[in-house]
């Protein structure tokens, strides 16, 4: 092999740490895994059903690059009495992530720059890269909640968007009104894109959840069944924002994805008719049961949806005390994986009680005893 056939991007893109986890728990005896960040339930039963007769009634081709009308047209439906906007378009991608890759590659020129909050969900830094841009990070530490003021500071000539992720990955935290309000008002003034990632907007536990394209016609949003759904590895997802935009991130998918799987988009309709209330109730108490036994020896942000808790460690830098973790045989992932800083970790409450329960247990050890038992 040939270096030289290597682009020099690719230098810029480490692999992910969350993947590297994954591949530690295979190497691990019966870890106790508070590192994934999957959903812990099972995609529902009538969604199955709806993918096997899509398979067994011959719809196994390519769809429309833009979605199948079924799928499409319930979406933008809920899209459209959601906001009435003029020019509001819906397109079907392959996962949210795939949403994504679309939106950059079709705004960021080279030399653009790309505001990213920090900590951040491992792939956004590394898209932008892909797309030829440079990623601005604005730190929300120590609380994990927007600060205006720091993202206007952060825009130049060259900054072309900003992407916000609220309930947040890594942290958890959600945004408040006033916070989305005004990050969509001064992207607005300033002329900016806001790209709103809301794969975690059905996991909002103390407040309904708020989207900055409330405030905002020109906001793209990327959402997917993914993390709702239990549907990772089903790979549907979708984006809605304006017309002109979205055409063009039709236009990239054709050449790329070209659509979204055909049988899951039909499985997608079934999805939407779903009640998710009992999997929001059971992250809520599972949540509630994070907080309350990290309370005393942990500095911990309250979070309010997904399901991640983003503590600091008690002594040492994140990595460090991953490692007494890995020792004791609990998996999480140190906060230098979504950050520039090394003072964090997350774990991910999406697990059964008992694994959830060892776990927190194993903290409260490490917390209490020798730093480097």
């Amino acid at each position: 092999m040939n270096d030289a056939w290597i682009a020099d991007r690719m230098k810029h893109i480490d692999a992910s740490g969350i993947r590297k986890a994954f591949d530690m728990a295979k190497s691990m005896k019966d870890p106790i895994n508070l590192s994934i960040g999957l959903p812990n339930f099972d995609v529902a039963d009538p969604v199955k059903a709806a993918a096997i007769a899509a398979i067994e009634q011959g719809h196994n081709a390519y769809t429309v690059t833009q979605g199948i009308p079924e799928l499409r047209g319930r979406l933008q439906a809920a899209v459209d009495e959601q906001f009435h906007h003029a020019d509001r378009q819906v397109l079907v991608t392959s996962g949210s992530s795939g949403g994504l890759l679309l939106a950059l590659s079709c705004v960021v020129n080279p030399g653009d720059e790309v505001i990213v909050f920090d900590p951040y969900f491992v792939m956004y830094r590394h898209l932008v890269t892909l797309a030829g841009g440079t990623s601005v990070l604005v730190e929300t530490y120590p609380d994990f909640h927007i600060d205006v003021a720091k993202v206007e500071a952060a825009m130049t000539g060259r900054t072309k968007c900003v992407v916000v992720n609220t309930p947040a990955n890594p942290t958890g935290v959600v945004a408040s009104d006033d916070e989305i309000k005004g990050l969509a008002s001064l992207c607005r003034r300033r002329g900016v894109l806001l790209i709103s990632d809301e794969v975690y907007r059905a996991f909002c536990f103390d407040h309904p959840f708020a989207t900055p394209a409330t405030w905002n016609e020109d906001v793209l949003v990327v959402d997917g069944f993914s993390k709702s759904h239990a549907m990772t590895g089903w790979r549907l997802g979708y984006a809605h924002g304006p017309s002109r935009l979205i055409q063009e991130m039709a236009k990239l998918q054709q050449f790329s994805y070209v659509c979204a799987p055909s049988m899951v988009q039909y499985a997608g309709v079934v999805a939407l008719d779903q009640d998710l209330s009992d999997h929001v109730d059971a992250y809520r108490r599972k949540r509630d049961a994070v907080v309350e036994a990290l309370a005393d020896d942990y500095e911990l942000a309250y979070p309010e949806g997904a399901f991640y808790a983003f503590p600091r460690a008690p002594w040492g830098t994140g990595t460090e005390f991953v490692a007494e973790a890995i020792r004791r045989n609990l998996l999480i992932i140190p906060g230098n994986v979504f950050s520039q800083r090394d003072t964090h970790f997350r774990i991910s409450y999406a697990v059964d009680d008992v694994t959830l329960r060892r776990g927190l247990d194993v903290l409260r050890e490490i917390a209490k005893g020798s730093t480097r038992a």
